[in-house]
């Protein structure tokens, strides 16, 4: 199983853009991060980051017969997207929006999702682990 991980705008700032909100890991500790819980779970991870909408768009498109999942952290493409909306839909590959902060205690505007109506499950407010469930969720869903 290979699984798309997939992050937004700013995250390439991770560890030094708001630790308070964000935590102080960086973009390349999250990757590892990822990477070691696909080695332990048997499955394939590819992580990429874009601040360019039309390209998380394009590889969201280009993922099918490629990837068997996608784990999904759009930043603030979340609450403003339909294209990033309608890529997900279209595709029809179990994809989990995940966040490191947990939006719903932050800002009004951050409370609106756009993909959470297309996402096969959201997790939100855990940091690196948000991005782990995700991992494990696709993984198990995998097997059955």
């Amino acid at each position: 199983m290979r699984i798309l991980v997939l992050n937004g705008p700013n995250l390439q700032l991770l560890g030094m853009r708001e630790p308070g909100i964000y935590g102080t890991g960086t973009l390349s500790q999250l990757e590892e991060h990822c990477a070691r819980v696909a080695r332990e779970l048997g499955i394939e991870v590819e992580c990429r980051q874009s601040n360019h909408e039309g390209e998380l768009v394009d590889w969201i498109g280009n993922a099918p017969g490629h990837f068997q999942g996608i784990v999904l952290n759009a930043a603030a493409y979340t609450h403003t997207s339909v294209a990033i909306r309608d890529a997900v839909a279209a595709v029809r590959l179990p994809t989990v929006e995940v966040h490191l902060s947990n939006v719903f205690s932050r800002e009004e505007y951050r409370h609106r999702s756009y993909l959470a109506e297309v996402a096969w499950a959201v997790v939100s407010g855990m940091g690196f682990l948000s991005y782990e469930m995700a991992l494990r969720g696709l993984a198990a869903r995998g097997k059955e």
